[in-house]
């Protein structure tokens, strides 16, 4: 059975623990060189202002004199050195034979240190090992009435004296030790405890194996997904939102305002506007967003926005809309038709045939016309299958359905699918406003090639557009019907359509409103 590896805040512990131990140790040890060489230099500073206090003394200089000198000179040094605590004070002539020394035996051997700096007038301190052992000494000369060189005195403290010192530094360095140890003990287990609670017990593995999977999911899923944190900086952004919202180079620590243009998609990703499901556009897509908060610990950090890409459904949705107010037109033909065929049979039956048959004749002149005239003069097959189409849904709506006599559209004029999405939701537009009028109205579509592109005119008779509503019906979710069936695209997908291929979409009032777009041809763009 294996080991189970040891949790990240483990981990971060134990190597502080060491860490800290390491720069404890470091700094004791440093602490104890520091105080050891100034243990030293105080003695040198002490050895050296003995000797010269000696070296000053009148008794000690006249000594030399004296046919005896240790006889004078001994008890004075011994005084000293007692009083001073100083391992020892020699006082010596300038041959080296010493007057002085804690052991007597050694009075009148030479010295066993170099007295040659002092002899020649100069102070020395430094660390020798003598008779007594090593020792921090200081030698000073002795000068005489003439100003000349006598001897010397050299004073010095064993090694051991001076370690004695310095060890009774070693409680206060101890205690600074453990204190600092056990403050950055203590530093360690609460950060362990932090990083334990922020990463869940988790080893470093599995956070490593959970971020793996987070950017496998969030980049694999087919949503598109921006986060953002409290002051509406992108914090994350999968593949699939870069492709939807057109994102190009890095975007991550950049606000919303700075990637996205004004409009409502700026306004439902800064949460200015809010609500669920909100219909979008997004260049050619027609997109779902929601905006959620993002909540840690119960505080909020930012938000979560996703973006469904519903452009295939948006289409499906509406084809079905159109088969459906087909369906409904054929009905109502139907019934129509079988309306008329009693007619006829009665007219048969009463013997009047000559009048059905005028009766049969002007019934088909008048769809006959609108298809004949579809043929002549709309050269493309998806647009002429589109205006027929409408003209049955508004014919079943009680719309009459009206084809303007400029109308001329060559087969190979433009691009049938911006052509039919502009046509088609303008049409459908005018329908639902004149549909929604008691008194009995009518549409008219205008379609024409010319040097310039394709222009497209759709009148109707209803009540016309506000004059406070000019530009906002071109805004993305904006709509004066009722119903969920309703999303307030359709005159703002046209208006994108048309400012794509480099054109425009206008609306103005002549009686009922009246709108006008210009898809300019490749030529003309080109020009």
């Amino acid at each position: 059975m294996g080991v189970r590896p040891r949790q990240l805040a483990s981990q971060v512990l134990f190597f502080q623990v060491a860490v800290i131990a390491a720069i404890v140790l470091a700094s004791a040890l440093i602490t104890y060189s520091l105080v050891s060489q100034q243990v030293t230099e105080e003695y040198e500073k002490r050895s050296l202002a003995i000797g010269h206090s000696v070296a000053a003394m009148p008794d000690v200089i006249e000594a030399f004199a004296d046919p005896k000198p240790s006889a004078v000179i001994q008890p004075i040094a011994e005084a000293i050195r007692k009083s001073e605590a100083a391992s020892f004070v020699v006082v010596a002539n300038t041959d080296g034979i010493r007057y002085s020394h804690p052991n007597p035996d050694q009075i009148g051997q030479r010295v066993s240190t170099d007295p040659s700096p002092a002899l020649q007038g100069q102070s020395w301190v430094g660390i020798e090992q003598g008779t007594l052992g090593w020792s921090v000494r200081a030698k000073v000369p002795i000068f005489g009435a003439q100003g000349q060189v006598i001897g010397i005195v050299s004073v010095g403290f064993l090694e051991e004296q001076v370690k004695a010192t310095v060890l009774t530094w070693m409680p206060v360095i101890g205690g600074n030790v453990a204190l600092a140890l056990g403050l950055g003990i203590a530093g360690s287990l609460l950060l362990a405890r932090r990083l334990k609670r922020q990463t869940f017990g988790l080893q470093p593995s599995d956070i490593a194996a959970l971020l793996e999977q987070r950017e496998s999911m969030l980049h694999g899923i087919r949503e598109g997904m921006v986060a953002t944190d409290r002051e509406g900086r992108i914090t994350l952004v999968n593949d699939e939102a870069r492709r939807l919202l057109g994102f190009e180079g890095p975007v991550e620590g950049r606000k919303i305002e700075e990637c996205v243009p004004a409009g409502r998609m700026r306004d439902v990703l800064t949460g200015s506007r809010g609500g669920s499901d909100q219909m979008l556009l997004a260049r050619d897509r027609v997109l779902v967003a929601n905006r959620m908060p993002a909540v840690v610990r119960g505080e909020t950090v930012g938000a979560v926005v996703t973006l469904r890409d519903r452009t295939e459904l948006e289409g499906v949705l509406r084809e079905l809309d159109g088969v459906r107010s087909l369906a409904h037109a054929l009905r109502a033909q139907a019934h129509e038709f079988s309306n008329k065929l009693h007619t006829v049979a009665g007219l048969i039956e009463l013997g009047r045939a000559d009048e059905a048959v005028r009766f049969i004749t002007r019934t088909a002149l008048v769809h006959q016309e609108l298809v004949d005239l579809v043929h002549e003069r709309i050269g493309d097959p998806a647009l002429a299958a589109l205006l027929l189409a409408k003209a049955a849904i508004a014919n079943e709506r009680g719309v009459e359905f009206r084809l303007a006599g400029e109308t001329r559209l060559p087969a190979d004029a433009a691009d049938a699918r911006d052509l039919v999405t502009v046509v088609g939701n303008l049409v459908d537009n005018a329908v639902d406003a004149v549909a929604g009028s008691p008194a009995p109205g009518w549409v008219e579509v205008a379609v024409q090639a010319g040097p310039e592109g394709v222009g497209v005119r759709v009148r109707d008779s209803g009540p016309g557009i506000g004059s406070a509503l000019g530009e906002e019906i071109f805004e993305e979710g904006f709509t004066t019907k009722t119903g969920t069936s309703h999303q307030g695209l359709g005159l703002a997908l046209a208006r994108q359509v048309a400012q794509r291929r480099g054109g425009w979409l206008r609306v103005n009032n002549e009686g009922g409103a009246v709108f006008t777009a210009l898809l300019p041809s490749a030529a003309a763009v080109s020009r």
